[in-house]
């Protein structure tokens, strides 16, 4: 009879600092002022785990959840109250009407057709974007004063800001814009600033601040540089470890030859867990506070690293990848938002 097999842990884990997470909430908070910040938990919490980092960010005080997808709505109800949930796509045809309704969470009605069909549906609490200059989402200026929009009962009225990780004009032109919205539609708050306008002070608060990025360790302004703890560390495990001598060369296309005898680590992470093969002889991994240089090309599932100064790393051990996201950003040519929400699956999110 053979015996229950049983699944070994996962050879990539995602450490997350759970103090440095409501931390970070706590400190966007406070600098939205008289503001409340809320959080933006979609696409699982930028990827670092909704079912780990929402429980984290709700005992730190958040009472406001932006989501895109209303899968990921059918997720969030299962960690904090659906009344306190918004869904930033809003219901493009009549099921997902219902389903809101039915889940009790909030649509953000984003053009006149979604205003009308949830009116249709019955409607109810809502809450209603209003695009002041990005041309993604939200109704449009010349629309707002339509008889429907009238008609809804909106919670939280929102715009987004395009600029504001930039010194750019245009976050006055869409301030001026959004105070013009707030003084035609009624509702019972106001919401402006993503992570980086909390940074532009306090006109740019109004009631609800939406901060994503910072919360999990992103600094998208300067000003945010000494509020904002990392919270995100992937590690992986050290798979094998091999002896070389001058000449070997190293991964595809031999991009890497050794000068000289030297001990290097094979690491279970590659591109296909979000490690892309930019970090190829750029990345560092961690031991003992030592960065330890990537050799070679990044492979799908694994990467080479020098461990000629850490003979005491074996097979097993586990080596920190160094991802703090300003400076892996600038290194990287990637963004702050994209080294998250790249991480794979294969990253176990419950350490």
């Amino acid at each position: 009879m053979m015996p229950e097999a049983v699944l070994p842990p996962a050879a990539l884990r995602l450490r997350l600092d759970r103090a440095a997470l409501a931390a970070n909430w706590t400190a966007l908070d406070g600098l939205s002022g008289s503001a409340r910040a809320g959080a933006a938990i979609k696409a699982d919490c930028y990827g670092l785990g909704a079912a780990e980092a929402v429980p984290v960010l709700a005992g730190a005080g958040c009472r406001d959840w932006f989501v895109a997808h209303w899968q990921e709505a059918a997720e969030a109800v299962r960690l904090v109250p659906a009344a306190q949930v918004s869904v930033l796509h809003g219901p493009i045809n009549e099921a997902e009407a219902a389903f809101a309704r039915a889940l009790g969470v909030r649509p953000v009605l984003n053009s006149l057709s979604q205003v009308r069909r949830w009116l249709a549906a019955g409607g109810g609490l809502c809450d209603l974007m209003v695009d002041t200059g990005m041309a993604r989402l939200g109704l449009p200026l010349a629309e707002i004063g339509d008889p429907a929009v009238a008609a809804l009962q909106i919670d939280t009225c929102l715009s987004h800001l395009a600029s504001a990780d930039e010194d750019s004009a245009q976050n006055a032109k869409q301030l001026a814009w959004f105070r013009e919205v707030a003084n035609a539609i009624p509702a019972r708050r106001y919401s402006l600033c993503n992570s980086a306008g909390i940074a532009l002070g306090a006109d740019y608060h109004f009631d609800l601040t939406r901060p994503g990025l910072a919360l999990y360790g992103g600094v998208p302004r300067g000003e945010l540089a000494g509020a904002i703890g990392q919270v995100a560390y992937p590690e992986a495990a050290v798979i094998q470890v091999r002896e070389l001598v001058a000449g070997d060369k190293v991964g595809y296309n031999a991009t890497f030859t050794a000068s000289e005898a030297m001990r290097i680590g094979v690491i279970a992470a590659g591109y296909a867990d979000g490690y892309l093969r930019c970090w190829s002889g750029l990345g560092h991994v961690l031991w003992k506070g030592a960065r330890l240089p990537v050799l070679g090309r990044v492979s799908m599932d694994m990467t080479i690293v020098d461990l000629s100064m850490a003979l005491d790393c074996g097979e097993g051990d586990w080596l920190g990848i160094d991802y703090a996201l300003p400076g892996a950003a600038a290194a990287s040519g990637l963004s702050q938002y994209e080294l998250l929400t790249m991480l794979g699956t294969r990253f176990a999110r419950n350490s």
